[in-house]
């Protein structure tokens, strides 16, 4: 897995982005409407494509989608 590949998924599950606008260095809470469903849809998102738990608190930690990659990538290694 990589950054550019993330990416790609977040756009297809979540259809009001717009191809290329998502960045690792993007507050994803401000590129799209942020409310609970959302987060649970990144939840699954990532539990199904990866086999890694996110949790409530990863999330509220997190400001751009790159911090979300790392907490990824370093459960993946694990």
């Amino acid at each position: 897995m990589d950054i550019k590949e993330f990416i790609l998924k977040i756009e297809e599950e979540f259809t009001d982005l717009k191809p290329g606008e998502l960045k690792p260095e993007s507050k994803f809470r401000e590129v799209f409407e942020w409310n609970s469903m959302n987060a649970l849809i990144l939840i699954a998102l990532v539990s199904t494509e990866y086999d890694v738990t996110l949790n409530a608190e990863d999330l509220i930690k997190s400001i751009h989608v790159n911090d979300i990659y790392i907490i990824i990538e370093s459960r993946i290694n694990k």
